[in-house]
């Protein structure tokens, strides 16, 4: 979107500045490997895994008085849907089977220490996971269906059962960003807490990729 000046939006700019980003961390060579269907669903069981303490860190923010509606939106949180895929996919006790990577802590690490009250830092991490989930994540639960016969009560995670057009609803997130009465410093600091969010999930990627070196070429 762009404001009745003809300048890009804010939500635009968001997508621009974290654009290298966001293609480096979605090639990386695990996640490229996991839905090319090179890997299995014990190693699809521990990407997800590894994201149920990053859901459980993102969503255990209280909302704040003047906080915008769209960042308590119900339809959004994933860690109980998580939670329910562990265990269909046999990791009921997902923390004792799959303890949280030293990638991962640093991640959740870093989601405790945003303050309530800081929505720029806080909207980084809900834009970059969310808008993935309803976009990226619709084609990785596809892939991992087909390629490791994973079945609908292992999927919860990307299913927004009261989302009826994921469409329409990442068009109206970005539409309230644009609207956000955000300075330019805090619009800097949503690009740049944005653009880490992104190397988080990147480095998260590489430590689960350590445990699955990829083979030697003959």
């Amino acid at each position: 979107m762009t404001s009745a000046e003809g300048a890009p939006g804010l939500a635009a700019r968001l997508r621009d500045a974290t654009a290298v980003e966001h293609k480096d961390t979605e090639n990386r060579s695990f996640i490229s490997r996991l839905m090319g269907g090179e890997l299995s669903l014990d190693e699809y069981t521990r990407y997800l895994a590894q994201y149920a303490y990053v859901y459980r860190a993102l969503e255990a923010r209280q909302p704040q008085p003047g906080d915008p509606e769209f960042l308590s939106e119900p339809a959004l949180p994933r860690f109980p849907s998580i939670v329910s895929d562990l265990a269909h996919l046999g990791a009921g006790d997902w923390e004792i089977a799959h303890p949280a990577l030293p990638a991962t802590q640093a991640y959740v690490a870093h989601l405790e220490s945003i303050a309530d009250a800081d929505v720029p830092r806080y909207l980084a991490h809900h834009y970059t996971r969310y808008l993935g989930d309803l976009s990226g994540g619709q084609a990785i639960a596809s892939l991992v269906a087909r390629h490791y016969d994973a079945t609908p009560d292992q999927l919860a995670f990307y299913r927004f059962e009261a989302i009826d057009s994921p469409v329409r609803f990442k068009r109206a997130y970005r539409d309230q960003i644009d609207a956000l009465d955000f300075c330019e410093d805090q619009a800097q600091i949503l690009f740049a807490e944005a653009k880490l969010a992104f190397r988080f999930n990147g480095d998260m990627f590489n430590a689960l990729g350590d445990a699955v070196p990829e083979p030697v070429a003959s």
